[in-house]
């Protein structure tokens, strides 16, 4: 029964006409759009009944507009029990669009959010700042762009791309941790397809300048996508299993029982016999992980590397993984970005780092070179050198110059270093280092190729295998392919209290 006095009847007055808002044919604009509301969004990600709404009856600047909220639901709730801060764009009000009411209402969240050290989780669907408003829209942009910086290695930031994000709106999703999109509904572009064809005369649709595979599979921008919103709020759900609440906590372990990977005593079978030939690491990945928990990251750009969480005895490790059947495993301009940033997100959140290695060196060539490979390899140097996480390598095929150093090796400050007995490790490749050191023997041969080929085997068993390096202390300990997940959680046991002291310093300069 409602109490009838004077401020109760406001106050109920108000709430029948914040429902009403969302009534009527606010649902089908969405819906005919292949896309959710707002509101069922909220009901989709967060735990039933768990959501408490912020300054849900905030006007806009233009008064005479008599709609609440000016077009973003802001709020707290928990997923799985764990607590966060989420804001939600509205595109059925002014598309979306960023006026400075709705700004300081993501920034409050955003506060809350470094206050308290939750994650907080950014639905987007916005057309970009409101024209109307002028500088204050763009104000609004920059305060809510500072506190992503502030909050940045602080508490996990996610954003889910569910509609456009143009202009301004892409910025802040770049300045999150993880970004998530939707195929054919989602698209995020610095200028539209219209100012393209007005400056450039160019050509171009929404989804071939800004859609999910583009940014998935080519500027890497997009970290997960999935083919509609349902299943994309669900990974999002998923990636906060892996992840702890902010940067003073360790991440949650799982309690699952059946943990033990399946097939992991066939594991050596899945390299081939000739060192030469592909496969798949991801094969390997899921013979040493926990059953089910390998969780990728990333998966469609630059798939000569693999990044993803995965868990070893129910606790938590970021995994990088040269990939073999995409162009050799080599680390090229993308694969440095894509795993540098990687391994800079775990260290920020304590979260351990297995590298599984098989790499024969960085990609030569004209492209990579004058596109600035030189900086973009050393920020995967820095990365490394700089985290102060857990750090374990196995090296499980190739593991040629530069490259070996900078996948974490020993003198880089791996805590623990394995290899397989197939592990080959040199300044080169057999070939390529006979080529140079036999060149004269192999011109005056009178069989070049049946040299060749004694001289490649020769090299391998004095020079490039684990035996010499773990003789010399580069190798801790080479292991048996089927003893790997075993001897991982025994290091990674070790190694839980792990503390280094960090030179005191305002901030390094990264190779950016």
């Amino acid at each position: 029964m409602q109490d009838n006095r004077l401020p109760y009847r406001k106050f109920y007055s108000r709430k029948e006409k914040l429902e009403q808002q969302y009534g009527g044919d606010y649902s089908t604009k969405q819906h005919s759009k292949g896309k959710l509301t707002a509101r069922e969004r909220i009901e989709l990600l967060l735990d039933e009944d768990s959501f408490h709404e912020i300054d849900a009856f905030v006007k806009p600047l233009d008064q005479s507009q008599d709609i609440f909220g000016d077009g973003v639901i802001c709020g707290y709730g928990t997923i799985s029990g764990r607590k966060v801060l989420i804001y939600v764009q509205d595109f059925n009000f002014m598309g979306g669009s960023l006026g400075y009411v709705h700004a300081t209402k993501i920034q409050k969240v955003q506060d809350l959010a470094l206050k308290m050290g939750h994650p907080i989780i950014g639905l987007i669907d916005s057309g970009g700042a409101r024209i109307q408003e002028g500088i204050a829209s763009l104000a609004g942009y920059a305060g809510i762009f500072k506190r992503n910086v502030a909050s940045s290695g602080v508490v996990p930031q996610i954003s889910v791309i569910l509609g456009p994000a143009a202009g301004g709106a892409v910025y802040s999703p770049a300045l999150t941790d993880f970004r998530f999109m939707v195929k054919n509904t989602s698209h995020m572009f610095v200028t539209g397809p219209q100012i393209v064809k007005e400056v450039l005369n160019e050509e171009v649709s929404f989804e071939e300048l800004g859609g999910a595979d583009v940014h998935s599979a080519t500027s890497g921008v997009a970290d997960f996508v999935y083919s509609d919103e349902e299943h994309c709020l669900l990974g999002v759900k998923k990636l906060l299993t892996y992840l702890p609440s902010n940067n003073m906590e360790h991440p949650p372990v799982s309690s699952v029982e059946e943990i033990e990977p399946l097939k992991m005593n066939n594991i050596s079978l899945v390299l081939p016999e000739d060192s030469g030939k592909p496969y798949d690491v991801t094969d390997i990945i899921i013979r040493i992980v926990d059953r089910n928990s390998f969780f990728e990251v990333a998966e469609n750009f630059a798939q000569n590397i693999v990044t993803g969480f995965g868990r070893l005895d129910n606790q938590v490790v970021g995994i990088i993984a040269s990939q073999p059947k995409v162009m050799a495993g080599t680390l090229d301009i993308n694969a440095s970005r894509k795993a540098a940033r990687f391994v800079r997100f775990c260290d920020a959140y304590n979260i351990p780092i297995l590298v599984l290695e098989d790499v024969p060196g960085f990609m030569p060539g004209t492209d990579q070179e004058h596109n600035a490979i030189i900086m973009h390899g050393a920020k995967l140097l820095y990365a490394f050198s700089e985290a102060t996480v857990p750090k374990i390598t196995v090296i499980l095929r190739k593991a040629y110059g530069g490259a070996y150093i900078v996948m974490n090796s020993k003198s880089m400050g791996g805590d623990f270093n394995f290899a397989w007995p197939t592990a080959e490790m040199a300044v080169m490749g057999p070939e390529g280092a006979v080529k140079i050191l036999n060149r004269r023997e192999l011109a005056d041969a009178d069989d070049p190729e049946a040299l060749k080929n004694k001289l490649v085997q020769d090299y391998k068993e004095q020079i490039a295998n684990p035996f010499i390096a773990e003789e010399k202390g580069f190798i801790d300990e080479v292991i048996d392919p089927v003893d790997t997940r075993r001897v991982l959680i025994s290091a990674f046991g070790l190694l839980e209290n792990k503390y280094e002291e960090k030179v005191p310093r305002k901030h390094g300069n990264i190779p950016l």
